[in-house]
């Protein structure tokens, strides 16, 4: 995968993130983490979980020692009463993620790395797809328990971000 469809897809994914961030800022601050049966995880706890797998993975790939996102530095809820709070830490890591992209050539994506997370190699762009794609799983869950409590994000897929993007109406 090329730099420019990678960056394309990350993009997305901060897309997203913002619409459920959105969404949850409109809930009263007890319904932000309450818990909820349809999913694996509360609200609270569904984002600030991918926001842990977006921060963490990115410090793995970077190569950055354990110390830095080991199981001891994990993300926690409780550490985000609201979503403001949540958003202000949000931000600052899109903007990390954003940058270590942006500096990412072709050659660097189609290297094989052995991250400490996993014990294989693999191409560097399918470990930055898995933070995408994990998100996506993540965002749906997300999506499912705003819905339930009255405050959709609307459509979150990737041609909506498209649209959106290229300023088409959808149908």
């Amino acid at each position: 995968m090329g730099s420019a469809e990678l960056r394309q897809f990350v993009e997305y994914l901060f897309w997203a993130n913002r619409r459920l961030l959105d969404a949850a800022a409109r809930l009263p601050t007890h319904a932000f983490a309450s818990t909820s049966s349809d999913t694996v995880r509360d609200l609270r706890a569904t984002l600030v979980h991918e926001l842990d797998v977006e921060w963490s993975w990115r410090l793995v790939l970077e190569g950055r020692p354990e110390e830095e996102w080991g199981s001891a530095e994990e993300l926690e809820p409780e550490d985000f009463p609201d979503v403001a709070t949540l958003r202000a830490r949000w931000d600052a890591e899109e903007r990390e993620l954003r940058d270590w992209v942006a500096s990412l050539s072709d050659e660097d994506l189609a290297t094989e790395v052995r991250p400490a997370l996993t014990g294989h190699a693999l191409p560097l762009w399918y470990f930055v797809m898995h933070i995408v794609m994990h998100g996506t799983q993540q965002q749906a869950d997300a999506a499912t328990l705003l819905t339930a409590a009255g405050e959709s994000p609307g459509e979150i897929g990737f041609l909506e971000f498209v649209a959106e993007q290229r300023g088409i109406r959808r149908a």
